[in-house]
């Protein structure tokens, strides 16, 4: 198992996120109190990674789309994200 390191604002952006359903991009935006080009960027970070997959598929998105987009955390990271939140 590979250890996860998050920064501050990808720890803040998955927590929001959660891991039991998609969140929409404006309530992610809300719930973090971030600009809305952090949270783009930060999402962007967590998609390349694989941390974060987008609804519907996408590689990256962009400003415009983001805050109707809905967000889930990869099922294949879940334990090793909320190890990283712990910490």
């Amino acid at each position: 198992m590979r250890h996860i390191r998050l920064s501050g604002r990808e720890a803040t952006v998955v927590r929001s996120i959660g891991f039991a359903e998609a969140m929409m991009g404006a309530e992610i935006q809300d719930y973090t109190r971030m600009d809305v080009e952090d949270v783009t960027d930060t999402l962007n970070g967590l998609m390349s990674a694989g941390y974060v997959e987008s609804i519907p598929f996408c590689e990256e998105v962009q400003i415009a789309e983001m805050p109707v987009t809905a967000f889930e955390v990869n099922p294949s990271y879940v334990s090793e994200l909320k190890q990283a939140l712990r910490r």
